[in-house]
């Protein structure tokens, strides 16, 4: 997926991951019972960011994204340095 936005240097582009609707016996969750999620998926990164690459998935901290709707997608802008790790 690649990301129409372009991030500046110390900032990445990414996209939430989504979260289950349902448990593994089959119960649907409303989207108020979800937990939050934390990790996403790397589409855009800046010139500056060397830790990261495109396609990674990462662990940011909470409340530590920018939020922006784009033709029906939300993408997070995410400063280098609020990414917790990444997930293999």
């Amino acid at each position: 997926m690649s990301s129409p936005i372009k991030p500046m240097a110390h900032y990445v582009v990414a996209v939430k991951e989504k979260k289950p609707e349902k448990t593994a016996s089959g119960i649907f969750l409303p989207e108020s019972a979800q937990e939050k999620s934390e990790a996403a998926k790397v589409v855009a990164v800046g010139s500056a960011v060397k830790d990261v690459a495109d396609g990674a998935r990462v662990v940011y901290k909470n409340y530590a994204a920018t939020t922006i709707k784009l033709d029906k997608e939300e993408y997070l802008i995410i400063k280098d340095e609020d990414i917790l790790a990444t997930i293999e």
